[in-house]
């Protein structure tokens, strides 16, 4: 039993949470220290490392992520491939299908993939390596067989893309546009055929002016969901502001490298090497290369943009759970599974349970 205030489903409660595996009751009353605040666990549809490691590793890579950002409240992710030689990507899937298949102690639910490439535009590959293919049908359902695909990024102005998004989603893929040099009315074209999202809202992607709108234009005037990397460092505040008032579901990724966690130096994502310096991640040339954002720090920056909590804490448990259908997390209510994580006046994380198992935070 955990006892604060709490955010359930209709709203802010101060009272008590039972819970085992799942939640058992939630009920209001006096508790003994007014201080906490119980949130639902935070959901990450965007993460390629933490500690050192990176998902294109392949092996236990996957738990070693799921592991770190636990620490920081992310109770379920989505792992999270690059763009890079067919050979690579499925070794990584293989990975990854052991840590989907049962959950390592300690870390967070690993709920599928996110296959972030190789289907991109090449002259809109940010950090990604420049070993894109045009996407198949098959091709992606021999991915699918290794490991379940959740979500999916492509550019759809590239080759056949735009006629295989409507197969993707009958697969029950979340189709993504990112990495794209479409225009607005690609984006449209795109929505219009059954794209779910967009990619790292504003990054490796057209941008918007009232001549072209560009891919953020289309997402902008059309998405009703869309992900964000809102460690203020990606996107600037007053665009963050505009997508919070423009596209309904917006949520909040972290896009997180094996940097994640760890102190200055060179670090991989995929093939690349990668530099953290001054709270980011960069290539040689000086791009940002994804970044080392958790999620507790992702609701701090929203909470400091002028979200009230309850709307910071939607954008990063909610939402993305809604966006993949997981009707069971994202939310404190009798019956969901007990995905927890208890935050003191700061906003830090003091205790977490993933699926009722209690995290060690000791070592974050």
């Amino acid at each position: 039993m955990l006892s604060g205030r709490i955010l359930t489903p209709t709203g802010w409660i101060t009272g008590s949470i039972d819970f085992s595996e799942r939640i058992t009751r939630i009920q209001e009353g006096p508790v003994a220290d007014s201080t906490l605040t119980i949130l639902p666990g935070f959901i990450d549809l965007h993460v390629h490392g933490a500690s050192g490691v990176d998902i294109m590793e392949g092996g236990m890579a996957g738990a070693t992520v799921a592991r770190t950002h636990a620490r920081h409240g992310t109770t379920a992710l989505l792992g999270t491939t690059l763009t890079a030689k067919e050979d690579s990507i499925r070794r990584a899937l293989a990975g990854l299908a052991g840590v989907i298949a049962e959950r390592p102690s300690g870390g967070a639910r690993m709920l599928g993939v996110h296959l972030e490439g190789p289907f991109l535009n090449l002259n809109r590959l940010g950090a990604q390596p420049p070993d894109v293919i045009d996407a198949s049908l098959a091709l992606v359902q021999s991915f699918h067989a290794t490991a379940p695909i959740r979500v999916l990024t492509l550019a759809p102005e590239v080759g056949g893309h735009l006629a295989l998004i409507p197969q993707l989603k009958a697969m029950g893929i979340r189709v993504q546009i990112g990495h794209s040099a479409g225009s607005y009315e690609d984006g449209v074209a795109a929505l219009a055929a059954g794209v779910a999202g967009f990619t790292h809202l504003f990054n490796g992607m057209t941008g918007m002016n009232h001549y072209q709108p560009g891919m953020v234009g289309a997402a902008l005037a059309h998405a009703e969901y869309a992900e964000v990397i809102p460690d203020l460092q990606h996107v600037h505040p007053g665009a963050l502001r505009v997508a919070l008032r423009a596209i309904p579901r917006l949520y909040g990724v972290t896009d997180a490298t094996a940097a994640t966690g760890m102190p200055n130096g060179e670090y991989a994502l995929g093939s690349q090497r990668v530099f953290k310096c001054l709270g980011c991640v960069r290539l040689a040339t000086g791009s940002l290369a994804g970044s080392v954002l958790t999620m507790d720090q992702a609701l701090r920056n929203f909470v400091g943009l002028g979200l009230d909590l309850a709307d910071a804490s939607n954008r990063l448990s909610l939402n993305p759970a809604d966006y993949l259908g997981e009707t069971e997390r994202g939310r404190l209510a009798p019956g969901a599974w007990a995905d927890i994580v208890v935050l003191d006046q700061a906003l830090q994380p003091v205790a977490v349970f993933v699926e009722g198992e209690a995290i060690n935070l000791s070592t974050r």
